[in-house]
């Protein structure tokens, strides 16, 4: 059968002040009138239904995810313990999917992707679904428009035919975030891609890749596997996550596969992991700006996001910033510093602002 796990652990520090530690970004509307959250799971549907999407987050997180779609089943939520990256999420998650459904095939997803062609997304996972019978773990890789610096690439290998009209690729290798030149010339050769984050594998075949690569953890994960459902649960997941290590999913197993294929896709997609990548997907006005609810006023002023909930902002003679209004923090910030966010959230921790976090 075919599964979704959605991963939506992240804290999404880069859209402070909205996403906070009891509302990350997930839990938020920001592109649509639903939440990111309720987008990731209702755009499965038909393909994949809720009982068969599972989620992988906090005790604190699954509550609220339970509120806003309630056609998950609980059983189908898997808490972590802490956050250890999304790699040992992905071990645990498929541990808890292969114990019900030992031939599943699993999407790997996150919550905190927009993606504009939902029918291109479906066909996408149905040929995933089957190169993945071939035991092959299959990533989407997005068609590059400009020479990302921020994202992953993905390099494409001997073809391996067609399914669903989509080329498939042996994955030749994978590169993190490359410099300005090398993000220029993989755009140009057009053997790259971004690499998108999303996952399509049957679950044995990714824990074989857990077994063979991180194999402390995978034998934790084996006893924990055994202990679902009995008394002896908790224990064993706490023993899995002592040695579980703190990796991506990238890192984890991916780089390192034996077998791995990649799909070009073009999803109208992006990763909306901050202020200036919302931006770029927002309904904008004649002058690059977008503004959320009526209480903005700007005057000569271009590439702007401005977002407030009840005060009114006045703004003019600027560009390229965000303005973030919230009952207890103003922000306003560079749009090409925006990544950098973290540092306040930083400079909060150490001043103890938890009230602000």
């Amino acid at each position: 059968m075919y599964h979704a796990l959605i991963m939506a652990g992240g804290s999404g520090t880069r859209l402070w002040p909205l996403s906070r530690k009891d509302r990350p970004k997930q839990s938020l509307a920001l592109v649509e009138g639903r939440t990111m959250f309720q987008v990731t799971a209702y755009r499965l549907q038909p393909l994949i239904p809720l009982e068969r999407v599972h989620v992988v987050t906090s005790a604190q997180m699954a509550a609220i995810f339970k509120e806003q779609v309630p056609g998950i089943p609980d059983d189908n939520y898997i808490i972590e313990p802490s956050a250890k990256d999304n790699g040992p999420a992905v071990g645990l998650a498929l541990t808890h999917i292969a114990h019900a459904d030992p031939d599943a095939t699993v999407a790997i997803l996150t919550a905190d992707h927009h993606i504009g062609k939902t029918a291109e997304f479906h066909r996408a996972l149905q040929a995933a679904y089957e190169v993945a019978q071939d035991n092959y773990i299959v990533t989407l890789g997005i068609m590059p428009t400009y020479p990302a610096t921020s994202f992953g690439y993905i390099e494409r290998g001997d073809a391996l035919g067609a399914r669903y009209g989509l080329d498939v690729f042996r994955a030749r290798r994978f590169t993190e975030k490359p410099k300005q030149e090398v993000a220029e010339a993989y755009l140009a050769d057009g053997c790259h891609f971004w690499n998108s984050g999303m996952f399509i594998m049957r679950c044995r075949i990714g824990l074989r890749e857990f077994q063979r690569q991180q194999p402390e953890f995978a034998a934790a994960l084996a006893q924990l596997g055994i202990a679902i459902g009995s008394p002896a649960y908790d224990d064993a997941l706490r023993a899995a996550w002592d040695v579980a290590p703190k990796k991506s999913i990238d890192y984890a197993i991916m780089e390192g596969a034996e077998c791995v294929a990649v799909i070009p896709v073009d999803l109208d997609w992006s990763d909306i992991g901050s202020w200036a990548s919302l931006l770029d997907i927002l309904p904008k006005d004649a002058h690059g700006n977008a503004f959320f609810g009526d209480q903005v006023l700007a005057i000569e002023t271009r590439n702007t996001l401005v977002r407030t909930d009840d005060r009114f902002v006045a703004i003019m003679g600027i560009q390229d910033v965000v303005v973030v209004d919230t009952p207890d923090v103003l922000l306003v910030c560079s749009l090409d510093r925006v990544s950098d966010l973290k540092q306040i959230v930083e400079r909060l921790r150490q001043d103890r602002r938890d009230d602000l976090l």
